[in-house]
């Protein structure tokens, strides 16, 4: 096993010089293009012990909301109440949030410290439907870098190639449900379950 940076490195090319310059400390007009046209993100974050935990975000392109050039807006919509990165924010504010935008193969990558607002002003920005979110996501811009294309390519993400028929699993219900229940599923508490799912991806996500 590779123990050290020092291994790690004799197993590969010097950096290119474009590789380390291309990390800006705030947003310039190309950072702020591509935000505004991702309707997708991943952030992740770290609880107070340092485990790491990653979860999506998603809403109509330009749902993260540009400040300034060192300050963005993620908004928080309806979910599970879980908190899982919100929580990890409130006992570790570094964060790493990965943009996506449809149809492009390079991505955007930004590192900064996060906080959890309910600022009424700021989070009118990011009303939908007529719902503001009832917290967003604050964070403080240290690092953004563009991210080459080589894995969207490699994994074919926006093509049909690796498409898969969501029929080759059970809805998310259904596998929860069979990973919890110990004495089987109830086939009635699984239909009903996966109907109050499709219910509330029609009227709760906003």
């Amino acid at each position: 096993m590779i123990g050290n940076e020092e291994e790690l490195r004799q197993k590969f090319g010097e950096v290119h010089p474009l590789a380390t310059a291309k990390t800006r400390p705030a947003l310039d007009k190309y950072s702020r293009q591509f935000i505004s046209l991702s309707p997708f993100l991943v952030i992740s974050t770290a609880d107070a012990k340092g485990r790491a935990d990653l979860s999506p975000r998603g809403d109509p392109p330009g749902f993260v909301h540009v400040i300034d050039d060192t300050s963005i807006l993620i908004p928080d919509r309806p979910g599970n109440n879980r908190l899982d990165t919100m929580s990890n924010i409130t006992a570790n504010p570094n964060v790493g949030i990965l943009f996506f935008v449809p149809g492009f193969e390079d991505t955007l990558r930004l590192n900064g410290r996060a906080r959890i607002t309910d600022d009424p002003a700021l989070l009118a920005a990011c009303t939908i439907n007529g719902k503001p979110p009832k917290v967003g996501i604050l964070v403080t811009v240290e690092e953004v870098f563009m991210h080459c294309a080589k894995a969207l390519k490699r994994s074919r993400l926006w093509g049909t190639e690796y498409r898969q028929d969501r029929g080759q699993l059970p809805s998310i219900a259904r596998i929860i449900l069979e990973q919890t229940c110990e004495s089987g599923v109830d086939e009635a508490e699984a239909a009903k379950i996966d109907a109050d799912v499709e219910g509330d991806y029609k009227t709760g996500l906003y």
